[in-house]
C-alpha cells in the first residue's frame, strides 16, 4: 500500500502500542488502532504452549477459554492435571486425555471422550482435543471444524491455526475425540467458527450455528444450555 506524505503538513508516528492518527483525522481525537504481528494472528484463538510437554495443557486452555470463557491459562490447566498425574511420568511422555478428564470433571464439567470414524468428524458440533502422530511425536490439538472440501481447522498450541487436508489428518489421527461438556458453551464463540482462506470476493466462511438439539444429542444437558 502506497502511503502519500505531505511534508509539514502531516505527522505520522507508529508505534509498538499502535498507530496514532490524531495528526491526520481532523477533530478526530487521539485513537489508537492496535497492531498485531503475524506470529500474533496466527494464534488469535489459541493458547500458546510454553513447553515441550504441555501440548495437553494447552488445547484444553485453549477450549476452556474460547469456548467457555473461563479465565485460565496453561500453567494453571497444567498445575491442575499435575496435582492429580505422576510428575516423572508427565515429563516423560506429556499429559493424558485421562489426565485432561480428571481436571475437566474437578472444575465441575464433563470430559467425553468417543471412538469415532474419520466421516464423524465432519458433522462434528463442538471444538475436540484430539492427538496426532507427527513422525513419530505424539502431539495435542484442538479440532475445531471439517469443511465440506475435506480441511480440517486446527487450533495447535505449538504452531496457531492452520488448515490441513483430511487425508493427512487421518494418516496423524488416532481415531479418538475428548469433547469438553458444561455450561457457558458459546455456539458463536471463535473456535466454533473458523476463519478459513479469503474467497475471490474478500469474505471467509462462515459456518452455520450449532442449534441446542444437536448440542444436545453430544451430550449436553438442558441445564448446560441455560
Amino acid at each position: 500500500m502506497k502511503i502519500l506524505l505531505l511534508s509539514g503538513l502531516l505527522s505520522f508516528s507508529v508505534t509498538a502500542a499502535g498507530i496514532n492518527t490524531s495528526a491526520i483525522v481532523p477533530g478526530g481525537g487521539d485513537w489508537r488502532k492496535p497492531v498485531i504481528s503475524l506470529k500474533e494472528q496466527k494464534f488469535i484463538g489459541v493458547v500458546r504452549q510454553q513447553t515441550d510437554f504441555s501440548c495437553g495443557a494447552a488445547a484444553l486452555a485453549t477450549i476452556l477459554k474460547y469456548s467457555y470463557h473461563i479465565n485460565t491459562n496453561e500453567q494453571w490447566v497444567m498445575d491442575g492435571m499435575l496435582a492429580m498425574s505422576d510428575p516423572t511420568m508427565v515429563a516423560r511422555y506429556g499429559f493424558s486425555m485421562l489426565d485432561m478428564k480428571g481436571y475437566v470433571e474437578m472444575i465441575g464439567m464433563e470430559a467425553k471422550g468417543y471412538s469415532v470414524d474419520i466421516d464423524a468428524l465432519y458433522f462434528l458440533v463442538v471444538p475436540v482435543v484430539v492427538l496426532l502422530n507427527i513422525n513419530g511425536f505424539h502431539h495435542f490439538v484442538v479440532l475445531k471444524k471439517v469443511d465440506e472440501k475435506g480441511r480440517a481447522y486446527i487450533a495447535d498450541p505449538a504452531l496457531g491455526n492452520k488448515m490441513i487436508d483430511m487425508d493427512e489428518f487421518e494418516q496423524a489421527w488416532n481415531n479418538i475425540i475428548l469433547a469438553v461438556v458444561g455450561r457457558g458453551y458459546d455456539k458463536n464463540s471463535i473456535l466454533s467458527n473458523p476463519r478459513g482462506p479469503l474467497t475471490a470476493r474478500g469474505s471467509s466462511r462462515r459456518f452455520v450455528p450449532v442449534s441446542d438439539a444437536a448440542l444436545m444429542e453430544f451430550g449436553f444437558s438442558h441445564k448446560d444450555l441455560l
